[in-house]
């Protein structure tokens, strides 16, 4: 079992991920409006796609939301995530796999709906070792059909100490302005110890 599988088949942290941190990634609104501006452009026409770690679906159901013509699959290696996505999908042009990226047998899970118009993604591929990154890239491109497009939405790595703080104050601002959305009274510096301690079971998990 692959790191990345024995983190989020955890269901806790599956579910604290939806219910706090997802609705708090800072400019996710934002990052989403420009896929679909970039989807608009380059594929007028999208009748097949694939979201890959998929979580509660958010990306793969605002495109069968735009593209109404289309079927989508949704993927995820978390049991929990899928029935999230299921729920809050409920559309009969989709589908949904539990598979973990990490493995290349995930192929055989979509391949018989290939080839596929548009492939999208959003903080999932990180997760991986960068080999396997490069080994996944290229079975996504195997995947589509010509023309096609595969849209990432990730976060990487920050250069410099100064840059990591400077986005975990951000982050840290977001998740206590969620909180607050949700009618918590905690002060931020216990978000802020929350969130340092959900980091640190993370990687405990994947040690």
């Amino acid at each position: 079992m692959s790191e990345n599988d024995q983190t989020w088949r955890q269901q806790d942290l599956a579910k604290g991920f939806l219910e706090e941190i997802r609705g708090a990634i800072p400019l996710a609104g934002e990052q989403i409006d420009v896929l679909l501006r970039v989807v608009r452009v380059a594929l007028p026409k999208v009748d097949r796609l694939l979201d890959l770690g998929c979580g509660d679906g958010i990306l793969g159901r605002t495109l069968l939301a735009e593209h109404r013509q289309a079927s989508a699959v949704f993927l995820d290696l978390s049991e929990y995530m899928i029935e999230a996505a299921r729920q809050k999908t409920d559309c009969p042009r989709a589908s949904f796999v539990v598979r973990d990226l990490a493995a290349k047998s995930w192929i055989e899970s979509v391949a018989g709906q290939a080839p596929f118009d548009l492939v999208v993604s959003s903080l999932a591929i990180h997760h991986l070792t960068d080999e396997r990154k490069q080994e996944l890239y290229g079975e996504i491109f195997d995947l589509l059909a010509p023309g096609g497009l595969f849209l990432n939405l990730e976060h990487v790595s920050a250069r410099s100490e100064w840059s990591k703080r400077a986005y975990n104050d951000f982050f840290v601002d977001m998740l206590w302005a969620q909180h607050r959305r949700q009618g918590g009274g905690k002060a931020r510096d216990e978000i802020a110890e929350q969130w340092r301690l959900r980091l640190g079971k993370a990687q405990d998990l994947t040690a």
